[in-house]
């Protein structure tokens, strides 16, 4: 056998060009690397000389729009109509010497004359003649007026006695933004968390980094976000990856010396060369086309066989407004959550999705659903992440934190405990109506999905992260005693953790999770459902007592001295609250809400939204308008300043905490400022089909002298109270509530309603 020596000039031929090869290789990837380094940071330093660009032009553009506002209100023509008390003149007077206005007007202080006119005459200038009235300057906004964005401007006159408020059009400024050169990256004008204006890659919002500039005269902000400058090998920065990538390639030089030196060895060994011959046997490319063709023929095969006898279509009846929902061993099984998987799945990869978080509730049938879910799912090729045992609140969280965008809730919400069902969201969205339906077409129609590989199954706890999230944002100033009751639903664990973290002693009761609901309906809407934690918190005299519905994402309270706060007096001290910070933002609310609502938040600089209830069909509305905040009477809250706008009710619960901690009073002293009128609970009457009926009575019922609203059912308003009656979604009942500033009044239009209704239906059971 021949060593191997250092003066082996064939060696040394055959190991040189291998090194050259390796050291070409590393010099490239080292100046690749130099050289992306490099562009990024100049992206860097173009975008950030963008936005200072950009935000100087825009304050220059508030700044003329001001300093003209401020020249219109000294016009003689509106200072002498003031002083006649004349404010029609003044409007006139106004527009004529605000140039380039859609709209101007002075309003005297109380805006009645603004309120009266709603909606025409617009939350967003009811909200900004309210927001420069309480802060005594001007102030600007960008709102929807009319359909379009709008720049809405509002100066408090005559020592506060009056407000002028003028609509121009917003497009200068967010043209100032949209036309940028900005090079590269993401810059985006916000007013709180809404986007006014944007231009470049949105997806470096959630991956970027962000730097802001301050527009001045507004609380408006210029937020820029740049692609991450990722180090290079080994760790190294710019200058280190070039110093290596010259050093590599001048190694290759040397390389190349030394192979060129060796030729001049006449060393030669004569080894025997032994030419391939042909063989016939296959290759293995032969074999591997082979095994593809056999495979696709088996896979064919498969398709066939499922097409001729899968499993039966699920019961079309189970997928509603809002999810899924039906009963175990009726209308659902192992087999529809497969099915449904595998729908899920499909509609994920349209979309090109990958991952989806999945958890459930409590109830027994919760593990059997979950997986047929998730074989459905991997049947499809996604990837699943499961965190098991968890609140619907904490599985939505999951699609945010592990940036999915995607999961499902296993969960029958606050239904009895043989129900179970499915809330889905993918790409972001929450499915509801057709996107709901559409899930089932695609089984009907046999368009489901199958993967050569099925998807990953993964196993994550995330409460922990969640726990931290919400306490790294909310700590309370003082201690409150809470009793917290889950009824055994899924929050029972969760839920006085992060009340715990965020600095309250909590008391629990029926926290045990436990899906038969032993103590009672885990359903905070219903009062009855509270009368024993209304029993522990004035035994304990506890600060609060906190209720969840059976998946967590609804919130009921009662107070130190047993009353029970309904929902949309909550979403008033939540408005309050976060208007104090987002002055303008819309607040959404559904129909069933107290007509006090929008009175209160205009009067607090907001921009008040009715809309259909529904916690996908609000999340929806949510983001079409961009809304901080949003709530319904069934005790879903929706925050979207400081929050991801999906409904949760143990954040909910932890923001109310937030509140009451920051206040010297007690609860019943806070909620005693918040208006409240003589008002039912929800009133449920069951209906072989609630939508037929409602279709009747809109068609057919007429409510003298009142505003009626059809949105959602048929709402009537008056001065002095409101009525409502609508089908409800999820089961075949009509629900109905009024109102009324006294009890006569509302007896009278509960009078008028039973009227109404039996007119569509004589043999209708009503209790009211």
């Amino acid at each position: 056998m021949k060593t191997l020596s250092l003066g082996d000039a064939a060696s040394t031929k055959r190991l040189l060009p291998l090194l050259a090869v390796a050291l070409v290789l590393l010099g490239v990837w080292f100046g690749w690397s130099a050289w992306r380094q490099w562009r990024e940071s100049g992206q860097s330093s173009q975008l950030a000389a963008g936005r200072d660009r950009v935000a100087a032009d825009v304050s220059a553009l508030l700044a003329k729009q001001l300093a003209i506002a401020q020249k219109a209100t000294q016009a003689p023509a509106v200072v002498g109509a003031l002083q006649a008390g004349n404010f029609v003149n003044a409007s006139e007077g106004l527009a004529a010497a605000w140039p380039g206005s859609d709209h101007a007007e002075v309003a005297a202080a109380d805006l009645q004359a603004l309120q009266a006119g709603l909606p025409a005459t617009g939350y967003g200038r009811a909200g900004v003649a309210q927001a420069a009235l309480a802060s005594g300057k001007p102030v600007a906004v960008v709102a929807r007026d009319g359909g379009q964005a709008k720049l809405l401007i509002a100066l408090p006159l005559a020592d506060g006695a009056a407000v002028a408020l003028a609509a121009q059009p917003a497009k200068p400024l967010i043209d100032a933004v949209a036309k940028a050169s900005i090079g590269g990256g993401y810059l985006a004008l916000k007013q709180a968390d809404a986007t006014l204006a944007q231009v470049g890659d949105k997806a470096l919002e959630a991956s970027g980094d962000k730097t802001s500039a301050t527009i001045k005269g507004s609380d408006w902000t210029l937020y820029a976000y740049t692609t991450p400058v990722e180090p290079g090998p080994l760790g190294f920065g710019l200058a280190m990856s070039a110093i290596a990538a010259v050093l590599l390639l001048g190694g290759v030089g040397a390389l190349l010396w030394l192979r060129q030196r060796s030729t001049q060895l006449d060393v030669v060994e004569e080894d025997a060369v032994v030419a391939p011959t042909e063989s016939d046997e296959p290759t293995v490319g032969d074999l591997a086309a082979q095994n593809q063709t056999a495979a696709a023929a088996e896979a064919a095969a498969k398709a066939d066989a499922a097409k001729a006898d899968g499993p039966a279509l699920p019961d079309p009846s189970i997928f509603r407004a809002y999810d899924i929902r039906g009963v175990v061993g009726k209308t659902l099984s192992i087999d529809v959550a497969r099915q449904i998987g595998q729908s899920i799945g499909t509609l994920m990869h349209e979309n090109g999705l990958y991952d989806i978080v999945v958890g459930r509730d409590g109830r027994l049938s919760g593990p059997d659903m979950v997986s047929g879910l998730v074989d459905g799912l991997r049947r499809a090729g996604r990837n699943v992440i499961s965190i098991g045992l968890a609140p619907t609140p904490l599985v939505y969280f999951g699609a945010y934190h592990l940036r999915t965008g995607c999961c499902v809730a296993v969960t029958g919400s606050h239904n009895p405990p043989d129900y179970n069902g499915f809330k889905i969201v993918v790409g972001g969205e929450t499915l509801s109506g057709e996107t709901i339906t559409a899930l089932y077409t695609r089984m009907a129609e046999g368009r489901l999905h199958e993967a050569e590989q099925p998807g990953r199954l993964e196993e994550r706890d995330i409460s922990d992260d969640y726990i931290h999230r919400i306490a790294s944002d909310i700590r309370l100033e003082r201690p409150l005693d809470v009793v917290v009751d889950a009824g055994n639903g899924v929050a029972g664990d969760l839920g006085p953790r992060v009340l715990e973290a965020i600095g309250a002693n909590v008391f629990p009761l029926f926290c045990e999770v436990d899906g038969t609901f032993p103590n009672h309906h885990p359903d905070p809407s219903e009062p009855h459902n509270l009368e024993d934690l209304r029993h522990i918190v004035q035994t304990r005299k506890a600060d609060l007592g906190l209720a969840f519905d059976g998946d967590g994402d609804r919130l009921g309270v009662i107070t130190p001295q047993g009353h029970n706060i309904f929902p949309d007096r909550l979403l008033m001290l939540f408005a309050a609250d976060v208007l104090e910070r987002n002055p303008g933002a819309i607040i959404v609310y559904d129909v069933k809400c107290t007509g006090a609502l929008a009175p209160y938040i205009m009067g607090r600089g907001g921009s008040p939204l009715m809309w259909k209830t529904g916690h996908s069909l609000i999340k929806s509305k949510m983001r079409e308008e961009e809304a901080e905040l949003a709530g319904e009477m069934s005790g879903h809250f929706f925050f979207m300043e400081r929050w991801y706008g999906f409904d949760d009710g143990i954040y909910s619960a932890a923001r109310l905490l937030e509140i009451l901690a920051a206040r010297s009073e007690d609860a019943d002293a806070v909620f005693a400022e918040i208006p409240e009128s003589i008002s039912t609970p929800e009133i449920k009457v069951p209906v072989a089909d609630p939508h037929a009926f409602v279709d009747k009575l809109v068609a057919n019922g007429s409510f003298d002298g009142a505003r009626v609203t059809t949105l959602d059912g048929i709402r009537a308003d008056w001065a002095d109270g409101w009525g409502l009656v609508r089908a409800s979604n999820t089961t075949p009942v009509l629900v109905l509530r009024f109102e009324a500033n006294t009890q006569e009044r509302l007896e009278d239009i509960q009078a008028l309603f039973r009227s109404r209704l039996r007119a569509v239906d004589p043999a209708l059971e009503l209790t009211f």
